[in-house]
C-alpha cells in the first residue's frame, strides 16, 4: 500500500526529528567520553582533544542545529535571539580550538617534535584557520551594507555554505586525530568504531539541515 503524500511528510519530519536528537546526543557525549580518555590536567596534552571535541563537536554543531526548525533547543524564540546565540557558540568554539591549537604546538616544541607533519595535524589547522575566516565573514551578516552587490539572502545562502566545509573540516579532524597513536592505544575494538561514528553522524545531520534550507530557499524564489 503507497504512502500519502502527509504520511511521508509525517515519516519525513519524525526522521529528521529522531536525527536531530541523536545529533544533539553525540555533540554532547563525544566531548564527555573525550574528557574521561584524556583526563584534562593529567598532562599538557590532555588539554588538546578534550578543547577540539568541545569545539567540534559539541560548540560548533549546537550553533548549527540551532536553526533546525525540528530540533533546535530554541525554536521558541526569535530568529534575532538565535542569531545572537549562534555568534556566541561559534565565538566560543573558534577560543576553544585556537587554544587548543596553542597547547598542542607548545607541547610538541616542549618534546622536540615537528609540527603540522601528519594529516590530522595539517587539517586541524586548516580547519581552526577556516572557522577563524568564516566568524570574520559572518560580520557581513551583521552589515549587508558593506557587499552593496549582495543581497541579504544570498550572503546568508553563502554563509551557511561555507559554514558546512568549515564544519566538515572540524569533522574530518576529529576523525583523523582518532586514527592518532594516543586514541588508538586507549580505545580499541568496537568502541573506536562507535567513536568514528559520532562525528559522521553530526555531518550527516548537518548537510540534511543546510540542504533543506537551501531547498526551500529555490522553492520560496519561484
Amino acid at each position: 500500500m503507497a504512502l500519502t503524500a502527509e504520511t511521508e511528510s509525517r515519516l519525513y519530519r519524525s526522521l529528521r526529528v529522531a536525527s536531530g536528537a541523536a545529533a544533539h546526543l553525540v555533540a554532547l557525549g563525544f566531548p564527555a567520553a573525550v574528557a574521561v580518555l584524556a583526563r584534562p590536567g593529567s598532562s599538557l596534552f590532555s588539554w588538546h582533544p578534550l578543547l577540539m571535541a568541545l569545539a567540534f563537536s559539541f560548540l560548533m554543531t549546537e550553533a548549527l542545529l540551532i536553526f533546525s526548525p525540528e530540533t533546535s533547543l530554541l525554536r521558541s524564540f526569535s530568529r534575532k535571539v538565535r542569531v545572537r546565540v549562534h555568534w556566541a557558540l561559534q565565538l566560543l568554539a573558534l577560543l576553544c580550538a585556537l587554544l587548543g591549537l596553542a597547547i598542542i604546538t607548545y607541547n610538541k616544541h616542549l618534546n622536540g617534535k615537528g609540527h603540522f607533519v601528519t594529516w590530522h595535524g595539517l587539517t586541524g589547522l586548516l580547519a581552526v584557520l577556516y572557522t577563524g575566516g568564516q566568524c570574520t565573514g559572518g560580520v557581513l551578516l551583521l552589515y549587508p551594507k558593506l557587499m552593496k552587490n549582495w543581497t541579504l539572502a544570498k550572503l546568508k545562502l553563502y554563509h551557511a555554505t561555507s559554514g558546512l566545509v568549515g564544519y566538515l573540516l572540524g569533522c574530518a579532524s576529529l576523525m583523523l586525530g582518532m586514527c592518532s597513536l594516543w586514541f588508538t592505544t586507549t580505545v580499541t575494538g568496537a568502541s573506536w568504531y562507535l567513536a568514528m561514528l559520532c562525528p559522521l553522524i553530526t555531518s550527516l545531520v548537518i548537510m540534511n539541515q543546510v540542504s533543506n534550507a537551501y531547498l526551500y530557499r529555490k522553492r520560496s524564489q519561484h
